[in-house]
C-alpha cells in the first residue's frame, strides 16, 4: 500500500470515526438543547446537508479533474468540515445547527469528490478490491463501535465534550492530509531524478 492511499486512509478513519460519535445523537441534542429544536428540524438540517453536498459535489468534480490541485482543495474542504463539530458547541438555537449543516455540506462537496480522484489514481495495481475493502471495513468498523460509545459519552459528559472530541479527531484528520503535498513533492523529485539520470545514461552512450 502505497503513501497517499494510507494518509487518505487514516484521515477518513479519523473524519468518520469521529463523526460517528455524534450521528446517532445530533437528533436528541437538537430536540432537548435548542430553542426550535424538534425531530422535524434535524431532519430539516440532514437535508440542509445533503442538498448543499449535491449541488457542490458534481460540478466541483469536473474543475478538479481537468487541474492538479486536489490536495488543496481537499485540505480545504476537510478543514471546513472539520469547523462543524464546534459550530454545534456554540449552538443556542437551530439556526445555527442549520449553518452547520450548510458548511458541512459545502466541506463535503469540496472533499469528496476530490478524496476520490486521489484515492483512484494512487491504487495499486492488483490491489483494488484489497484496497477499497480495507477501507470499507476499517471506516465501518470504526462508525460502528462510535455509535454506541458516542451515546454513552455524551451520556456521561455531556454534548458539549463530545462535540469537542469530535472537532479535535476530524482535525487530527485534516492534519493528516497535510502530509500529501510531501508525499507529492517526493514522488515529482524521484522523477525528475529518473529523467536526469535516462538523460545523462543516453548522453553517455
Amino acid at each position: 500500500m502505497n503513501r497517499t492511499i494510507k494518509l487518505l486512509l487514516f484521515s477518513d478513519v479519523f473524519v468518520l470515526t469521529g463523526f460517528g460519535l455524534i450521528d446517532p445523537i445530533l437528533a436528541i441534542f437538537i430536540k432537548e438543547n435548542l430553542i426550535g429544536g424538534t425531530i422535524f428540524a434535524a431532519g430539516l438540517a440532514s437535508t440542509l446537508f445533503l442538498l448543499t453536498k449535491c449541488s457542490i459535489q458534481l460540478p466541483f468534480s469536473r474543475y478538479v479533474d481537468k487541474h492538479d490541485d486536489k490536495q488543496k482543495w481537499l485540505l480545504l474542504g476537510t478543514l471546513f468540515i472539520a469547523m462543524v463539530p464546534f459550530i454545534y458547541i456554540f449552538a443556542q438555537d437551530i439556526k445555527m445547527i442549520y449553518l452547520a449543516q450548510i458548511l458541512h455540506g459545502i466541506g463535503s462537496g469540496l472533499a469528496f469528490p476530490t478524496w476520490l480522484g486521489l484515492w483512484s489514481t494512487h491504487l495499486d495495481k492488483k490491489k483494488e478490491s484489497f484496497e477499497w475493502s480495507l477501507y470499507s471495513t476499517l471506516t465501518g468498523l470504526g462508525t460502528a463501535a462510535t455509535a454506541a460509545i458516542g451515546a454513552a459519552l455524551a451520556g456521561f459528559v455531556g454534548f458539549k465534550i463530545t462535540f469537542f472530541i469530535v472537532g479535535i479527531m476530524s482535525l487530527m484528520g485534516c492534519f493528516v492530509l497535510l502530509y500529501l503535498n510531501k508525499t507529492r513533492l517526493k514522488s515529482k523529485q524521484i522523477t525528475l531524478e529518473n529523467y536526469i539520470k535516462k538523460r545523462t545514461d543516453h548522453h553517455h552512450r
